[in-house]
């Protein structure tokens, strides 16, 4: 194995840095990091201040391989799109959400990238509004909290700090 293939194993498969794995660590039993979906439910609504609804949608969206269950791993890749601005992003779902129904439709989420700016602090031009709106909406033409957190990393506007 070269030198940078080992590089990039250790930053791929090295999730359990400190304070990932000390809060995924306080809902797991007999060392087994893997998390059913009401304690992983339960984790998120504790540790993140997600609503119930929310936490459920978060679960959804990081179980990646539709066990039912949150691994590690699952676990670090919600700390990577959301980390310590889970609700920071929650409530700005919430505040494009006129409607209030939990979804945004694609005119909440048009209007919703017209007002951001990226990480580098500049806004999107209209094609860019229109590519993440027809490459994250669903069939049914909305997006969930889940899919507008996916949007949000996509575009880099939260980025949580490397595990330490």
């Amino acid at each position: 194995m070269s030198e940078q293939e080992k590089n990039i194993k250790e930053v791929v498969f090295k999730p359990e840095k400190d304070h990932i794995v000390k809060i995924f660590d306080k809902y797991v039993a007999n060392n087994v990091r893997v998390l059913n979906k009401q304690h992983a439910v339960d984790m998120l609504k504790t540790e993140f201040g997600l609503e119930d609804q929310e936490a459920e949608v978060m679960f959804n969206t990081f179980d990646k391989d539709k066990n039912g269950k949150l691994s590690i791993w699952e676990f670090q890749q919600f700390c990577v799109c959301m980390g310590e601005h889970a609700q920071e992003i929650v409530n700005k779902f919430k505040e494009l959400d006129q409607d209030g129904s939990g979804q945004l439709d694609a005119e909440e989420a048009r209007a919703g990238l017209r007002a951001i700016k990226t990480a580098t602090g500049r806004e999107l031009a209209e094609k860019e509004v229109e590519f993440f709106v027809q490459t994250t909406c669903g069939e049914n033409g909305v997006l969930d909290l889940g899919q507008f957190t996916n949007l949000l990393y996509r575009l880099k506007l939260y980025n949580a700090p490397p595990p330490k």
